[in-house]
């Protein structure tokens, strides 16, 4: 049989100090039972531990009362306090004051996603929490990891590659708009898929890719269109249609719903946004983050905040 270690901390049974408070609060078995909702001779073996654990009697009867030892009292006060600190301690966090908040919150978007999202929240912080800075990042990492290991704390988006234990909220559901400029062939008479199909396309891809769902609906039309261009961002491909006859693919508001903020760069540059006749799967914009920031005051204004800025109409 192993002996004790003699060095190791001893251990601590949180309900005696909570027992040690109500009886010498109480200076009564029966009292510090019924405060603790317990019955007076489970107070009374309680007691009894506290004795051989602090070898000292505590409590002793005088009389009708019992009164406390000087060890008692001077153990008084600090019990309280002890129980006060478990109590503070064991306590949901109280809700965060925006305007206390300080520091940065670091986002990971879309260049579409990041500027349709940073004007909004840049006013809500400056109402709301001055103190907080906000800092966006390319999507050049890979969300998990990097939420895992706070080198970011949101992730905002389409998300479709975080780790299992990642928390995803939905924000918006989208769909795919071609953006044309004013005056392009496509904005006169009806948009067919074949017409669709022969116009000249810039894609958007961050792996380079020139194929994507679009390719696969016009396939069943037993058509293809021509890429002319790929490029990493959406909004490099919108300045592009904006001066070209290229067409650029737009997320935007399903029908009946507030106008998208991702809409709202296609708008500065005069786009013209057409319905793509075509069945397209919608595009879910979410955000993501590692769970140990769900219970997190000043995580939770972050993501309140973005869902405000993406859902404002």
């Amino acid at each position: 049989m192993n002996s004790p270690d003699p060095a190791a901390p001893p251990a601590i049974d949180a309900q005696l100090v909570v027992a040690l408070d109500a009886l010498l609060a109480e200076q009564s078995v029966t009292r510090a039972a019924a405060r603790l909702h317990t019955s007076p001779a489970a107070m009374s073996r309680t007691l009894a531990r506290l004795r051989r654990v602090l070898q000292d009697p505590l409590l002793v009867r005088a009389g009708q009362a019992m009164v406390p030892t000087p060890r008692a009292l001077a153990l008084r006060d600090e019990a309280a306090a002890v129980v006060r600190r478990m109590g503070a301690l064991l306590t949901p966090a109280a809700d965060v004051d925006p305007a206390t908040l300080r520091g940065t919150f670091t986002l990971q978007t879309a260049d579409l996603v990041g500027a349709a999202l940073a004007a909004g929240l840049l006013e809500l912080a400056r109402r709301e929490a001055p103190g907080v800075s906000l800092r966006f990042r390319a999507e050049e990492l890979e969300a998990g990891p990097a939420l895992r290991d706070g080198r970011i704390d949101l992730e905002v988006g389409a998300i479709d590659h975080v780790d299992p234990e990642a928390r995803v909220g939905e924000l918006v559901t989208l769909r795919m708009k071609a953006a044309v400029r004013p005056g392009h062939p496509l904005t006169e008479g009806d948009l067919t898929p074949r017409r669709f199909a022969d116009a000249e396309h810039v894609a958007v891809s961050r792996r380079g890719r020139f194929a994507g769902p679009v390719d696969a609906a016009l396939a069943e039309h037993g058509l293809s269109r021509r890429v002319a261009v790929v490029l990493p961002g959406h909004l490099a491909a919108m300045a592009l249609a904006a001066r070209s006859d290229a067409v650029a693919l737009v997320p935007a508001a399903e029908p009946g719903a507030a106008p998208s903020p991702l809409t709202e760069q296609a708008a500065v540059m005069g786009l013209r946004l057409l319905d793509i006749p075509l069945p397209l799967p919608p595009v879910a914009i979410g955000m993501a983050w590692h769970p140990r920031h769900t219970s997190d005051g000043a995580h939770h204004w972050l993501r309140g905040a973005v869902r405000r800025v993406v859902r404002a109409s």
